[in-house]
């Protein structure tokens, strides 16, 4: 094993590490709550703080990693947040686990695309895919033992231990980390863009607060949700303006004007929109339309992440024969046509009916993720990949983490002059036909965009 591909899988051991803990938190909010003798509408603000403070500090991950060096910025990470989880487990009172909570969001902005730029910033074009599968397997496999591993925790040992199993994850991988990756010693000492930092940081507040306003029952939320994510477009628009004319930018958005990458944000911030809402909507039609138990649900459910990890080991292989254009559209369709098939099912359908269109979508999110990581840096130089590291990390977490709250409100709205099963149904018909503007936007580009990548 090369020693490349032994720092992409330590990379993936700290997104594993970091993606778990985000998912896993959510099954032990009943039982915080008691503890801390708090309401669910409280405790839930260990979720929001989260994503608010990743939103807020995940865009000048980039310059740390070059001002002080990547090596540093990521062995920081990895230990603050292997210490914010040992605080979250001892944590006294909810103030003092908000705390760590929020601290944890930190660490976690500044390791997820520092782990990804070192492993990317220096392979060569022609590993990229290889290495690209490496990395996609956190974001899958973490979500689909979540629920599962969550509820065992809870039901045998107690919620602390959500935390506490970081501790011996985190302390593996400062040990490997350390010994395994380089020093840097081409460290480019910029001025920081603080105008800059500040625009995104309140664009992306806006956004995560308006998805997490949007999401809860009641107009007036609603509309306050709307509000504020009307208000995060246009600041982010004020930011695109600002970083493209600043002599030294926050991160540079010079990689946008390469059509592999602009694609993979356009298209690919459909894709994680879709990756954040389906499990989700499925879970929610099953429970409140069939009126079957969470863990009927949840095992239906998990068919979309068996399709996930069980078309991994072929995708680069089916990426090289099809080419990315041929990958990604086809990826695209099957995600669609089992999105409206979905429509269809009815509490008396045939469970491996259910199933297999779960399993489906699941291929399809795998296939087209790993497509797109390798597709937006396929033409972009190394000196410029931490730049569009940093952009192209922005809009995934942006973008999945909008993607309950946008299918909650669809929901939500459809309800105003349908019935609720009909409105839930007709979620699974909105969610497909999203996937028509990355198709008609796929077709455009050459068969032989990205090919670089694809040597064996």
């Amino acid at each position: 094993m090369s020693q490349q591909i032994k720092i992409a899988l330590v990379m993936a051991m700290s997104l594993f590490m970091e993606i778990l803990d985000g998912t896993i938190v959510t099954t032990a909010l009943p039982k915080m709550a008691t503890t801390f003798s708090t309401s669910m509408s409280q405790i839930s603000l260990l979720i929001s703080a989260y994503l608010v403070t990743v939103a807020i500090f995940i865009p000048m991950s980039g310059w740390l990693a070059n001002y002080f060096g990547k090596k540093k910025i990521w062995l920081l990470a990895v230990f603050l947040f292997t210490i914010s989880s040992l605080g979250s487990a001892l944590a006294p009172s909810f103030g003092v686990l908000l705390g760590m909570r929020m601290l944890q969001g930190f660490s976690g902005a500044l390791m997820t695309p520092t782990a990804r730029l070192i492993v990317f910033e220096k392979t060569p074009v022609d590993q990229l895919l290889k290495m690209t599968s490496y990395l996609v397997w956190p974001a899958l496999i973490a979500p689909a033992i979540a629920p599962i591993m969550g509820g065992a925790i809870i039901t045998y040992l107690s919620w602390h231990w959500i935390f506490l199993i970081n501790l011996p994850i985190g302390m593996s991988i400062l040990i490997l980390g350390y010994s395994l990756i380089p020093s840097d010693h081409d460290l480019i000492k910029n001025k920081f863009d603080w105008l800059g930092f500040l625009e995104m940081a309140t664009a992306s507040t806006l956004l995560v607060v308006g998805a997490e306003l949007s999401s809860r029952d009641g107009l007036s939320f609603e509309i306050a949700g709307i509000v504020c994510i009307v208000s995060g477009i246009i600041f982010l628009l004020f930011t695109y303006q600002h970083l493209n004319k600043v002599e030294q930018p926050l991160f540079s958005l010079k990689a946008l004007s390469k059509t592999s990458f602009r694609i993979g944000q356009t298209s690919g911030a459909i894709l994680w929109l879709s990756v954040g809402a389906m499990p989700y909507l499925l879970t929610i039609y099953l429970q409140n339309v069939f009126h079957w138990s969470a863990v009927v649900a949840g095992s239906y459910v998990i068919f979309i992440f068996i399709g996930n990890i069980g078309i991994k080991l072929f995708t680069t292989s089916i990426i090289r024969s099809l080419n990315y254009k041929g990958a990604l559209i086809a990826s695209f369709l099957m995600i669609l046509s089992s999105s409206f098939c979905l429509v269809f099912i009815e509490s008396t359908t045939f469970p491996a009916i259910i199933m297999l269109l779960a399993f489906a979508s699941g291929i399809g999110r795998s296939l087209a993720l790993t497509a797109f990581m390798g597709l937006s840096l396929s033409e972009i130089p190394p000196q410029e990949r931490n730049s569009a590291n940093t952009l192209n990390t922005v809009v995934q977490s942006l973008a999945q983490g909008l993607g309950v709250s946008f299918i909650t409100l669809v929901i939500h709205l459809l309800e105003i002059q349908l019935s609720i099963p009909l409105a839930y149904s007709l979620g699974f018909a909105v969610l497909g036909a999203l996937m028509l503007l990355p198709i008609i936007e796929i077709l455009k580009i050459p068969q032989t965009m990205g090919i670089a990548t694809m040597k064996k």
